[in-house]
């Protein structure tokens, strides 16, 4: 249960106690169905497409790891916790994941001036990016990160390559599939 403090009308201070199903109404309208447990043989090619997308293990050898299906595409739930999903049959780790395991690839940088769009959902433009891995193709899965922090914001697809993100001064570089607080970031927060 969580604890806040108010004003009452009857007393000059109170506590009141909020329970935990007041908190959970309408904070993820995600549906998570047909969830099961991979097998090893499975588990293997999962983290193989997931190194081969990031640079970094993501799955540890204790890690309990299920798949299930999400609402745009399935979700890899490692111990619990969605840290990754796999979009047109090809893995990528969600914010949650890339905080847990900070990438190495696939990232593309964008200013402070874009952090508040992306992170509200808006695809990246041109303009807004200040670095990207050189090895990113059209249709490859991307993660942006702010240029000061070095943060996740957002996880997407890349519609041009990295040469044209570079040098692209107007348009639209990258579509927006998962950013911080939409729904499958805010499943984890029950």
């Amino acid at each position: 249960m969580n604890l806040c403090r108010c004003q009452s009308p009857a007393r000059n201070q109170g506590v009141k106690l909020i329970g935990i199903g007041s908190i959970g109404l309408g904070v993820s309208e995600i549906r998570v169905r047909k969830r099961k447990r991979l097998r090893e043989k499975d588990l293997k090619a999962l983290s193989d497409g997931l190194l081969s997308a990031t640079g970094v293990e993501v799955i540890g050898p204790k890690d309990t790891v299920d798949i299930a299906e999400g609402p745009d595409c399935e979700l890899i739930i490692i111990n619990n916790v969605i840290e990754g999903m796999i979009v047109e049959g090809r893995p990528f780790p969600t914010i949650r994941g890339l905080l847990r395991n900070i990438a190495i690839k696939s990232f593309v940088t964008v200013d402070m001036g874009a952090v508040p769009y992306v992170t509200n959902g808006a695809d990246v433009m041109a303009p807004g990016i200040v670095e990207v891995d050189p090895d990113i193709k059209e249709g490859d899965m991307v993660w942006i990160r702010d240029v000061t922090h070095k943060r996740p914001l957002a996880v997407g697809r890349a519609l041009v390559p990295a040469e044209v993100m570079a040098v692209k001064t107007s348009g639209k570089a990258i579509k927006n599939l998962h950013y911080v607080g939409d729904k499958i970031w805010k499943y984890d927060e029950r």
